[in-house]
């Protein structure tokens, strides 16, 4: 048998994109022979998969220029579904853009997974700062977002970063009478509760993530926030902290929502990744949680048994993570290379994607992995503090956030943990 030329090799990758197309179209009919279900996200659930997806786009790109081994790669990233991320526009846009995306996932009888990233005063101005220019602007924006999902299926994560990163934590001059928290909350509160108003939409607030906000501050911001009028909260989103810790994360938070709603408790008591109560806290090695050091939490679990018990299943609040970077866990400096922030979760080298998007987790309150963060867009020019443009980590300026970055989606690729295949 004859070796495969550079040019046949390309010609076999577009053949295997274009044999995927078909076989999202091919889902149309059979899934549309169904009965739709009331509840948006089952363990049954397939959510939308882009067939012009950026990383389709690369595959055609690699397999053109007889980059065979990565368009491979790109072509299997390109078959797993990701989310839509809607960070500007006008109301009469963004309605018009949400409707499109839903439409083409009701043709194939998907779910697509979106983002709502407009908040005002956004990312606290660093990389990713922007959104609306008031609250009022925002809620006409979300009532247009909502406007364009109308009836049709989707599962929408509220404001990334939104509560964990409010304006009281932006610094001590942004928000000294606390008039902009208790806006932002408010806003949060309003886009969960007006994207809840559409039937067969389910709505998770984002919560950040394991390594971030202590569980019962978390918590407090999501009841504050509306939580509860939607069907959960997000965790991970753009991070590469590993599945199962944040799903002990959740976990917690679920529970000590309940504490604090049901049992009158206050949520800043509950233990977390930080503390427990539970624990000797006697300076002994083990003694004491460590929020890097699982081994630990055991202390958070004795607390939550001893004060929360088992509360009924569902009265806790589900949630999903982020597994788009996490297959390899967090990346973590060598020690004494930078002085200042290191910017652990800004386009952290060497990352692998993680578990594949689905809706059967086998884990109780996780509704579904998703791959929220789009695999190959770049978080910002990060720059690790050093004073300078140059992130030391790729010797380069890195592209602004959410530009497509080919180099890094072909190392999360390369290094995906388990190891990418195609979706089938």
């Amino acid at each position: 048998m004859q070796p495969r030329t550079p040019r046949r090799r390309a010609a076999a990758v577009i053949a295997a994109l274009t044999a995927f197309s078909a076989l999202t179209a091919l889902g149309t009919t059979q899934a549309q022979a169904t009965t739709p279900t009331q509840n948006v996200v089952t363990p049954a659930t397939k959510f939308y998969v882009d067939p012009h997806s950026k990383a389709a786009q690369q595959a055609l790109a690699d397999a053109r220029n007889g980059d065979i081994e990565n368009a491979v790669n790109m072509a299997k990233l390109a078959s797993w579904p990701q989310a839509e991320w809607f960070t500007e526009g006008t109301p009469d846009e963004v309605r018009a853009k949400v409707g499109k995306l839903v439409h083409r996932a009701r043709a194939v009888g998907r779910t697509p997974v979106l983002i709502a990233y407009n908040i005002p005063g956004r990312d606290c101005t660093q990389y990713s700062s922007g959104g609306a220019a008031s609250s009022a602007a925002y809620r006409q924006w979300i009532d247009a977002f909502a406007a364009g999902i109308g009836t049709d299926k989707a599962v929408v994560v509220v404001e990334p970063d939104g509560a964990a990163l409010l304006p009281k934590d932006c610094g001590p001059a942004t928000d000294p009478t606390g008039e902009l928290t208790a806006a932002r909350i408010a806003d949060l509160a309003y886009a969960v509760k007006t994207l809840k108003t559409k039937p067969r939409t389910a709505v998770y607030l984002d919560a950040g993530n394991v390594q971030w906000r202590p569980v019962g501050d978390m918590a407090q911001r999501l009841l504050d926030a509306g939580v509860r009028e939607g069907d959960g909260f997000a965790l991970n989103v753009s991070n590469t902290h590993p599945t199962d810790y944040n799903a002990r994360y959740g976990t917690w938070i679920s529970k000590c929502m309940w504490f604090a709603t049901e049992k009158g408790g206050p949520a800043d008591s509950c233990a977390g990744q930080y503390y427990s109560a539970a624990a000797p806290n006697d300076g002994a090695p083990g003694n004491a949680v460590s929020s890097t050091d699982p081994t630990t939490w055991h202390w958070t679990d004795a607390w939550f048994d001893q004060h929360v018990g088992t509360p009924p299943t569902d009265a806790l609040r589900h949630f999903v993570i982020d597994t788009s970077r996490n297959g390899l866990g967090a990346w973590t400096p060598p020690p004494g290379k930078y002085t200042g922030d290191p910017e652990a979760w800004c386009n952290a080298p060497g990352r692998g994607l993680g578990p594949r998007p689905t809706a059967d987790t086998g884990v109780p309150l996780v509704d579904a992995y998703l791959w929220l963060k789009i695999p190959g867009e770049s978080d910002g020019s990060c720059t690790r503090n050093t004073g300078g443009t140059i992130d030391p980590e790729y010797g380069i300026v890195d592209p602004p956030a959410g530009v497509w970055w080919p180099d890094q989606a072909h190392t999360l690729a390369r290094n995906a943990a388990p190891r990418l295949t195609f979706n089938r």
